[in-house]
Formats: C-alpha cells, structure tokens, sequence
C-alpha cells in the first residue's frame, strides 16, 4: 500500500500499480509491486529469506553472521537420520535412563520418554520435532552414531552431522551437540540454516512431520503393555497464525534467544527463511510472518 505520498510521485506510483493490475489480479496476495514493497523491520539479529524454488535471495540481516541456533540444530539430527541407508522408520529403540538423566541434568526440552519404552525411529523423529525432545535428539543419536560406548556413538552421530554441513556447502555452521545445547562450539547462520532446511523439506517424511500440528503415538511400554505420547508442535503459532505454512523448526536459549525456521507455501511459491536471536516467542512468529509475506510479494 501507498500512503502519504503526494503529486507526481503519486502519480508515477499509480501509473505502475495500473500497468500490474494483470499481475495482482493474477495471484499475488494483493500484494503492492515489487518495487514498491517495503523492506520489513525485524526484531531478530539476523534473518534470511529465499525462493526455495530458485534458490534466489529475497531477505538479508546479517545473514552470513555465526550465532548459536539453540533447537534449530535437530533439522540436521532429522537430516542424519533420514540419510541413513536402508533407514528402517518403524525400527524400535528402547528408552534408556541416559537419555532421562540429561534432560534432568541440562533442563532440556523433552518429549517425556519413558524408560523401557519401546518407540519406533519415525515416533522418535515426531518427539525430536514437535515438542523438541532433547531426549529423542540422545536416542537417535545413540542409534545411528557407530562405536561400542554410548559416548563414541554420540561422537560419531555429531561427525556425520559435520559432515553433512560441508557436504552442503554450509561454511559457517558447526555442530557440537546432536540437540542444540552446545559446548562452545555450535553455530550457524541464518543463510545456512535455510540452506539446511531447503534441502530437508526435500524428504517427504521430514516435510510431512514439521508441518504436523499434534500427534498422537501409541508406544509399547517394558512390561509389554502400551501407552500414548500426545506431542503439540512447538511452531503451532506460525502452522495456525500465517496461511500456508509448512515448518519448520524453533529454537530458544539463553544464548540463542529465540529462533525460528520458517517456510510456506502460496500458489505454488514456497518461501523459507530463518531469523536468530529474536527477542521473544511472539517476536520471532511475527518477523517470520513479514518475512513471508515480504517474500511473497517480492
């Protein structure tokens, strides 16, 4: 929209919103020209969005600026997971008490997996993405890590982790834990982390899981009985607040702030995007949704 603006720049200004009156009736959301849009003001440090169909750069902010990521970190986790070869969905793994006493330990977010749980990969991924389970991160990383000690398998999970951030071409991220909760040493940017999540949301299991609201998931307990985990997706006020929406990922931490991964779909245009270190949970949905709406209209 136009406001305040007067005489011949009025004038020069309806003259191109006429000759793309065929564009905007077309689809565009209602959207002003490109030309006319206004770059949004964000609360984030750093934000980045683009066309993931062309990978074309719609938003920077400090975009190539290392920052931790909190949460954001378990898209890769997915990521490593989903990359396995003869990667088994419905495999089980048994909950053990290490992955209960770190969360105590860290006071981490969790998806309140019981011991001697018997749960399934693909429910462990849910747990990972919808209410970020720190203790989901530990198993799947205790599963698909190689080595004889729960240690050296978490080690070798972190180094496929790394390893998939340069064989992504994501020079400015490095992973130092398999959730989020770092050593010193985890960080990325908001350019990478989108890079990150483009190319995730090219698995349809991972797509079909981030964009899920609420799950329920029924588990087989130790003594052979069952229970259900009910999970609500932490991203809920971006998947019901901005149409369209697919995912992606939050994080949060003293250190990170508040982060979000973002994307959406409209007409068939997806946009993603990512901010870090934003000041608070509703700050970090309401730049996601500029950003979006920025990216739609550009």
């Amino acid at each position: 929209m136009i406001t305040g603006i007067k005489g011949t720049r009025f004038r020069r200004a309806a003259a191109v919103t006429v000759t793309t009156g065929a564009v905007l009736a077309a689809g565009a959301f209602g959207a002003a020209p490109a030309g006319a849009v206004t770059t949004p003001t964000i609360a984030a440090k750093g934000g980045y969005v683009m066309n993931n169909g062309t990978g074309t750069t719609l938003y920077t902010k400090a975009a190539d600026t290392r920052r931790s990521t909190g949460s954001t970190t378990k898209i890769m986790t997915a990521k490593v997971v989903l990359a396995q070869s003869n990667l088994n969905l419905d495999a089980k793994v048994t909950i053990q008490k290490a992955y209960s006493d770190y969360i105590v330990a860290n006071n981490a977010s969790q998806a309140h997996l019981i011991v001697g749980d018997k749960v399934t990969v693909r429910q462990l991924l849910y747990g990972l993405m919808l209410p970020s389970g720190c203790d989901a991160a530990y198993a799947l990383a205790d599963k698909f890590g190689t080595g004889t000690t729960r240690a050296a398998r978490v080690k070798s999970f972190i180094g496929k982790m790394n390893s998939s951030a340069r064989s992504l071409g994501l020079t400015n991220t490095h992973f130092d834990s398999f959730d989020g909760i770092g050593h010193g040493s985890n960080y990325s940017t908001p350019r990478d982390l989108t890079k990150l999540a483009s190319s995730a949301m090219k698995n349809s299991t991972f797509k079909t899981i981030v964009k899920t609201q609420n799950t329920r998931q029924k588990a087989t307990t130790k003594s052979g009985g069952y229970r259900y985990y009910d999970w609500e997706n932490t991203n809920k006020p971006l998947l019901t607040g901005y149409s369209g929406t697919i995912g992606v990922k939050t994080g949060s931490g003293p250190e990170a702030k508040y982060c979000l991964v973002f994307a959406a779909t409209r007409n068939g245009k997806t946009v993603i995007g990512t901010v870090l270190a934003s000041t608070s949970i509703t700050a970090r949905t309401s730049d996601a949704k500029k950003l979006l709406t920025y990216g739609f209209a550009k």
